[in-house]
């Protein structure tokens, strides 16, 4: 017989002394004759008696003292705790433990093959009771023993219960056997045979409504729109609808954040009172709130840090000593002291009570990060080669999360074997986060680099200051002022360009997720002037891009992506241009199936950059399986020698399709494009890995 886990044992003691726990017996959930573990021959898990049924006063809280017991049981249940995962990329697991395949499994592994019978209910049900069950998401796994397994089967009646409840199923029944034998029955001590065979039987009884969903004391409706909450009602928490347990849960939520979001900080529920009628299928539900008073924000202290300073760190949150109670800006401020990247956690800690002046003070909780990291990074096509990148970051200078990032990067490798014809990139960034708001950055850079393409060669250093600031959630702003020096080759000859002007940009983003994003728009505008000395040449380089995505399921299993970019150089001529000023297309994040900025202006040496540029790309991406995806996708470009497009060149269009893995950091993009009208230094083929969704 297998060893059994402490937790196990643990939860058979603390189920025994539930027998004294009239609530448990009565009000939850009826097993057998005889209580929670004294068990008939043949039981079977009944939710709830008749209300009639009840003493008067204990019926009304049948179904909140029965989640709150349904919660600790499971909580039971699953008392051991779950090891730690390696990295897995494509069925390797990288970082492995030499135990790793062992952790899941205390004591002999005890395997078991199961049905799972849901009688009288529909497919929907079907799938929701078997994503609760932990035997059946399971059941490729062994157990830890006997009693592993059995404690894993109890653990179920909750679990599916739970499940009914969220269904609006609270007349069901639940039968779970082990070799013919309810599990009910069965000390955790018996020696099962392995493997063994399980039955679920569930029957989930007729679908409830609500008689009656009211709230006592709500909120009143917000003046300010910023603080509108959802209603209850409009999330089905009303006369008529369907009964699901997570609806009455919703609706004492939304009902206390929307006193929440009115300043009442300790508003909570005062008393739930939830009542089921079997002989009419049939919930009253009524959520009494007590809103207490309305606070402001009193004073707000630090603990935790080491290098950095407090004052900064709670100035950084943005919360200021009189200002009302928002629950918001308490979300804003953790993001804001996170996005430092200087904080391992970050959590906003409210006092217990409301002080005699209406303040509420506050205490932020952090764990800082390790001052110093590094970090290596490549990408590879077919077209472009090989490249490799790393960087070196110090997060925290002088105590106010002021960043110094030193990067490097060489590419090319593999289209030649001559480091001459390698790009390369060497440079630094300064950040220093917090300046005149806490949503202005202060950042300054200084590269050096050498680019290498097919069109040009670049060799130059740029330097670049300014600020960047934060307006809302989605709405971002930059101003920069810059300058440089680059020497280039290219069809033109050999020539040498200094410029110096300004950088403003504004981004709106609403994207679910930036890596991979399934619903939202991306959208920005970019403004950049500058006056370029040795042709006395004043221009302006303006790009607009958008992009946006649909997702066609409730699952998100279905997306459709589009981008659209245009871009426009006023003023000075191609031949009097900075070739890095001029407009091209193609490559991985661009046209796929082109060279990598192989689409231009057709010039007698080759191809050259345009002053006007057009490119769209359109992509359905198609989830599998959890893990992987397809895609496919159509992109074109255009480059045009004139400021605005008079489509003299023509429109290059690239089309293919793609897998991708699924990771913590994002989908592993793998891309194959053919170009539909290929150039002469044009693949017939190429293909494209890098992490993240092409756009």
């Amino acid at each position: 017989m297998g060893r059994l886990c402490w937790p196990c044992i643990l939860s058979y003691l603390l189920l025994d002394r539930s027998r004294e726990a009239n609530a448990f017996n009565t009000f939850w959930l009826r097993i057998g004759d005889e209580g929670p573990l004294g068990y008939r021959s043949t039981p079977v898990v009944r939710v709830f008696r008749e209300a009639s049924s009840l003493s008067s006063g204990r019926a009304e809280r049948a179904i909140s003292n029965g989640l709150r017991l349904l919660l600790a049981t499971t909580a039971l249940a699953m008392a051991a705790p779950a090891p730690a995962s390696a990295l897995e990329i494509f069925g390797l697991k990288l970082f492995e433990g030499k135990r790793e395949a062992e952790a899941d499994v205390i004591g002999t592994p005890h395997f078991y093959s199961m049905d799972f019978i849901v009688e009288n209910g529909d497919s929907e049900i079907e799938r929701a009771l078997k994503a609760a069950s932990s035997l059946w998401n399971d059941r490729d796994k062994p157990a830890s023993g006997s009693g592993g397994l059995i404690a894993k089967a109890r653990g179920d009646y909750g679990r599916i219960l739970d499940a009914l409840y969220a269904e609006a199923r609270y007349g069901g029944t639940i039968s779970i056997t082990i070799g013919g034998r309810e599990v009910a029955n069965l000390p955790l001590i018996d020696d099962l045979p392995s493997p063994s065979q399980i039955t679920v039987r569930v029957q989930p009884g007729p679908l409830f409504r609500f008689s009656e969903a009211r709230i006592v004391n709500a909120a009143p409706p917000a003046a300010d729109p910023d603080d509108f909450v959802a209603a209850p009602a409009d999330e089905g928490f009303r006369e008529g609808e369907i009964a699901g347990s997570q609806t009455i849960i919703k609706a004492g939520r939304l009902s206390v954040e929307a006193w929440r979001q009115q300043g009442y900080a300790k508003a909570e529920i005062a008393e739930s009172r939830v009542t089921a009628a079997h002989a009419s299928d049939t919930i009253a539900a009524t959520i009494e709130l007590a809103p207490s008073r309305r606070a402001v924000y009193g004073p707000v202290g630090v603990q935790g840090t080491e290098r950095m300073n407090n004052a900064f760190v709670a100035w950084m949150t943005g919360l200021e000593p009189g200002e009302e109670y928002d629950p918001d800006d308490l979300r804003k401020a953790r993001e804001r002291l996170i996005e430092l990247g200087v904080f391992r956690a970050a959590r906003i800690v409210e006092a217990d009570e409301i002080e005699a002046d209406g303040s509420l003070p506050l205490n932020i909780v952090v764990q800082e990060r390790l001052a110093r990291r590094f970090g290596v990074g490549g990408s590879f096509s077919t077209v472009d080669g090989l490249g490799l990148e790393a960087y070196w970051l110090h997060r925290n200078l002088f105590g106010r999360a002021e960043s110094l990032r030193v990067e490097g990067k060489v590419a090319g490798i593999g289209k030649s074997i001559d480091p001459q014809d390698f790009t390369y990139r060497l440079g630094a960034t300064f950040t220093r986060p917090g300046v005149y708001t806490p949503q202005t950055n202060f950042v300054a850079s200084l590269y050096g680099d050498r680019e290498v393409l097919e069109t040009y060669t670049r060799t130059g250093v740029t330097a670049e200051t300014g600020f960047t600031h934060r307006f809302t959630d989605e709405l971002s702003g930059r101003i920069f002022v810059n300058g440089g020096f680059a020497k280039f080759e290219d069809d033109f000859g050999t020539r040498e360009f200094v410029t110096a002007g300004f950088l403003g940009g504004i981004t709106y983003d609403s994207r679910d997720n930036a890596a991979d994003a399934t619903e939202g728009i991306y959208a920005e505008l970019r403004v950049e002037p500058y006056y370029e000395f040795n042709y006395s040449n004043a221009a302006t380089r303006i790009v607009a891009e958008a992009r946006t995505y649909q997702s066609l399921d409730a699952d998100n299993r279905l997306i459709l992506a589009g981008r659209a970019k245009i871009g426009t150089l006023l003023q000075p001529p191609i031949a009097e241009s900075p070739p890095d000023k001029l407009f091209f297309a193609g490559g991985g994040g661009s046209v796929r199936g082109f060279a990598y900025r192989n689409i231009g202006v057709e010039a007698p040496g080759g191809v050259s950059g345009g002053r006007s540029l057009i490119e769209l790309s359109g992509e359905i991406r198609a989830r599998v399986t959890q893990s992987i995806g397809v895609v496919g996708f159509i992109d074109a470009g255009y480059v045009g020698a004139e400021a605005f497009p008079d489509f003299s060149e023509d429109l290059k269009i690239g089309v293919g399709a793609g897998l991708r893995y699924q990771t913590g950091l994002g989908p592993i993009r793998l891309d194959a494009a053919v170009p539909l009208d290929r150039g002469p230094d044009d693949p017939s083929v190429a293909f494209y890995v890098g992490i993240g969704q092409a756009f």
